[in-house]
């Protein structure tokens, strides 16, 4: 048989010597293509390795990256370049006074603040210099906040603020939808531009991808201001998709502002049925933490137009009593700390008697768990609550693999069982509580740009804790042995999702 063969090979390249030779160049061509493609490859995965290995946060994290990159470079390498990196390179973090445009703002707004006597007082703890050295502005006083739930609350509040505008509005989403609710804002904001009010509008581009360009249209023929905050603007981020501005917020003649968790879609009032009811919070200011907020708002408008808005930064106090204690925390992956991951740690070492966090994605890293256990050990009666439906499988299941360890030490889990709680809430104590934009998971402390507000004040965490106890109330109490009665197959569905964690 291989006599036979061999002679038709013979016969084949004298029939046919063009043909066989043809054949034979293409294969060697084909060799010295794969070998080249190897060859560089292995050279990028080498080269990149070594920006993980300086810039990785972890060296758990650098570790792992190191050996894919060198291993399995085709495959790693366009994957560091889109989820490897966490910190946002190119954007100008203006609060710390790094741009001489802004730095005068800042400046300004601080002197203001202290002549006006509106910075609140420090309590000897500390605590306030912590937060004021993360958010780069002290927290203020004499403010009134209103606490504002559900769509029903949410939107009437923001579209009637939008109503009364005078001379500008800033309005930021991170999820913008041409739907009822999207078309509502829309309206709302082309009647205030008819008015003569500004309107500078910006949404994150890939939060927001499915918004037609009818949409953006409209409001630019009326002479809105609107942009998305473009997160892969210049080479360094052109293939990072992984960063995402996360903030919601709205502003009104800097002198109201509304923030926390909630996007504009339909969902919120029914329209995705699978998750409905849509829960979420917000909260409306006045009084001087509205140039905190509208100084965030600055930043990000910055970056995506290369232009400084012309603002008012006057700060003028909501009461001229006391008021409510406000620091807005804006924090994200261009700052030089990890803004998010530290407040929300010096947020559990202080809780003595009491912490009660609201989060629709719990998969928080190792030092975040660590502070849980100890402020557990410590006495304090530690409650998480987070969505039973949720829009995000993989996320979902991460959040299963803290319930036993921390279940261990006291901490109790309950899952909402009325529609997608999707609000951003924690309650310290009897005095401090947050809402914002921020979720307790890797993606909100290092990849988002996120905004907080924190409220100290006594009547404002008691209404936040009549908001906890009805939540909880229609919420189920996590078994510490659930997970282990779920069977092998769920635990180990479990484990996977919690190491994809870092990227989620």
């Amino acid at each position: 048989m291989q006599r036979i063969l061999r002679q038709l090979k013979e016969a084949i390249r004298l029939r046919f010597p063009k043909a066989v030779a043809a054949g034979s160049y293409v294969r060697k061509r084909r060799k010295r293509f794969i070998a080249l493609f190897l060859t560089v490859a292995h050279a990028a995965g080498a080269l990149t390795s070594l920006q993980a290995i300086m810039t990785v946060r972890t060296a758990q994290g650098a570790t792992a990256w190191v050996v894919a990159l060198n291993t399995i470079p085709y495959l790693a390498v366009p994957a560091y370049w889109v989820f490897g990196r966490t910190k946002f390179e190119g954007y100008i973090t203006e609060r710390r006074g790094s741009d001489e445009k802004s730095g005068s703002v800042v400046s300004g707004l601080r002197d203001r603040l202290k002549a006006d006597g509106l910075i609140a007082a420090d309590d000897g703890s500390g605590k306030r210099r912590i937060l004021e050295r993360l958010a780069k502005l002290p927290a203020t006083g004499r403010n009134q906040v209103q606490l504002l739930r559900n769509s029903d609350e949410i939107f009437p509040s923001i579209f009637e603020g939008i109503d009364q505008a005078e001379s500008y509005v800033l309005v930021q989403f991170y999820i913008v939808r041409d739907d009822e609710l999207g078309r509502k804002l829309k309206d709302h904001l082309l009647a205030a531009a008819k008015r003569g009010v500004r309107v500078h509008f910006l949404y994150d581009e890939i939060g927001s991808y499915g918004l037609p360009s009818d949409y953006t249209s409209a409001l630019r023929s009326a002479g809105i201001e609107i942009l998305p905050f473009n997160s892969m603007k210049g080479w360094n981020n052109r293939f990072q998709i992984n960063f995402r501005n996360h903030r919601k917020l709205v502003v009104v003649d800097g002198r109201t502002a509304w923030a926390g968790g909630a996007n504009i879609g339909d969902e919120y009032s029914g329209g995705d049925e699978k998750l409905s009811p849509w829960h979420d919070t917000m909260i409306r200011v006045a009084g001087p933490a509205v140039q905190a907020v509208q100084l965030s708002f600055l930043e990000d408008w910055s970056w995506s137009s290369d232009n400084l808005l012309s603002l008012e930064w006057t700060p003028v106090a909501a009461t001229p009593d006391a008021g409510q204690e406000v620091q807005c925390i804006p924090s994200g992956p261009a700052d030089s700390l990890e803004t998010c991951t530290l407040y929300f740690l010096q947020l559990i070492n202080s809780a003595q008697s009491r912490l009660w966090i609201a989060t629709p994605y719990f998969v928080p890293d190792e030092q975040f768990i660590s502070a849980l256990e100890l402020a557990a050990l410590r006495g304090v009666e530690v409650r998480i609550l987070v969505t039973d439906k949720c829009d995000s499988a993989l996320v979902d299941l991460s959040g299963w693999a803290y319930v036993e360890r921390l279940g261990r030490v006291g901490v109790r889990f309950y899952r909402h069982a009325e529609g997608f709680m999707h609000q951003k809430v924690t309650l310290v104590d009897s005095d401090v509580a947050t809402v914002g934009s921020a979720n307790i998971d890797n993606r909100s402390f290092r990849l988002n740009f996120e905004l907080t507000l924190q409220v100290r004040d006594r009547a404002f965490a008691t209404e936040v804790a009549a908001m906890f106890e009805k939540d909880f109330a229609k919420s189920r109490l996590v078994g510490l042995d659930e997970p282990t009665q779920r069977g092998i197959g769920f635990r180990m569905k479990v484990r996977a999702a919690n190491l994809l964690s870092p990227i989620q």
